[in-house]
C-alpha cells in the first residue's frame, strides 16, 4: 500500500468491513488493502491499540475510512457489543474476515489444558462469535462475505502445534457449515489457509528451523502479508461471487 490511495473506484467502493485481529501481520494487510480498494475498515484489535491507531491513521492518509473497535473475540458477549457498534458506524456490514488468532506451542503431552483451551477459544470460537453476530447484519441485506483465515498447519497438522492445528482445521468445517447455511441469503463464506508468511509470528523462529520450512515449500520462500490480503480483496470482492464453502490455499505449494 506505499504509493496506493483510494480513489473512488475500488472493488469494494462504499462497502463495510470488519477484520479481527488487524493491528498487526496478515490482518493488518487485510485491512490496508481493503481500505485501498474503497471500504470502510473496522480494525479490531484485542491488546495493542498504537498499533491498531497506526494502522487507522494509514488507512486516513491514503484517503480511506477507518474506525477502531477493541475486543476480545473469545469473549461471546463482548462480539455481540462489537459488531452490532461496528455496524452502526458504518451503517452496513458487508465483508467480514475472521483473523484474529494465537498460538501456545507445544508438544502434545505437555500440552496444558489452559494453552489448549486458550488457543481454540480464541481461534476457532472467536471465529464463531463473529460470524454469529456480523451475519444477522448480512441476513438482513441479503448478501455479505465470510473469509476466515485458516492455516496449512489445518490442512496437514504439525507437530508441537496440536492446539492450533485442531483450531484450524476446525475453522474449515465451520467455513463449510456457513456456507451451507447462509448460501440462500447472497451470503458467501470462504477460508484462506496460509502457508510459512513473514510476520512476527514466524520471525521467532530459529533460523534451522525456517531452512527447514522453506524445503517443505515448492517455491521454495515464505510469503507475505500482502499474498493473503490479495486472496482476501479476491474473494470480497463481485469477482468472487459464485465461489462459496472453499479453500483457498495460499502456502507456495505446501499443501497441494
Amino acid at each position: 500500500m506505499k504509493d496506493e490511495k483510494t480513489t473512488g473506484k475500488g472493488l469494494l467502493q462504499g462497502q463495510a468491513a470488519v477484520v479481527t485481529g488487524a493491528s498487526r501481520g496478515i490482518g493488518r494487510a487485510i485491512a490496508l488493502r481493503l481500505a485501498v480498494e474503497g471500504a470502510a475498515v473496522a480494525i479490531n484489535y484485542h491488546g495493542s491499540k498504537e498499533r491498531a491507531e497506526a494502522v487507522k491513521a494509514q488507512i486516513e492518509e491514503k484517503g480511506g475510512t477507518a474506525f477502531l473497535f477493541p475486543c476480545d473475540v473469545a469473549d461471546f458477549s463482548a462480539c455481540e457489543l462489537f459488531l452490532k457498534a461496528a455496524t452502526e458506524q458504518m451503517g452496513r456490514l458487508d465483508i467480514l474476515v475472521n483473523n484474529a488468532g494465537i498460538t501456545r506451542d507445544g508438544l502434545l503431552m505437555r500440552m496444558s489444558e489452559a494453552d489448549y483451551d486458550a488457543v481454540l477459544d480464541t481461534n476457532l470460537k472467536g471465529t464463531f462469535n463473529c460470524i454469529r453476530f456480523a451475519s444477522r447484519q448480512m441476513l438482513k441485506q441479503k448478501s455479505g462475505r465470510i473469509i476466515n483465515i485458516s492455516s496449512v498447519s489445518g490442512v496437514l497438522g504439525n507437530a508441537g502445534q496440536a492446539n492450533y492445528s485442531a483450531s484450524k482445521a476446525g475453522v474449515i468445517g465451520l467455513t463449510k457449515s456457513a456456507a451451507r447455511e447462509l448460501a440462500s441469503r447472497g451470503i458467501t463464506v470462504n477460508a484462506i489457509a496460509p502457508g510459512f508468511i513473514n510476520t512476527e509470528m514466524t520471525e521467532g523462529l530459529s533460523e534451522k528451523v525456517k531452512i527447514s520450512a522453506e524445503e517443505q515449500i515448492p517455491l521454495g520462500k515464505f510469503g507475505e502479508p500482502e499474498d493473503i490480503a490479495e486472496a482476501a480483496v479476491f474473494l470480497a470482492s463481485e469477482r468472487a461471487r459464485y465461489i462459496t464453502g472453499q479453500v483457498l490455499h495460499v502456502d507456495g505449494g505446501m499443501a497441494m
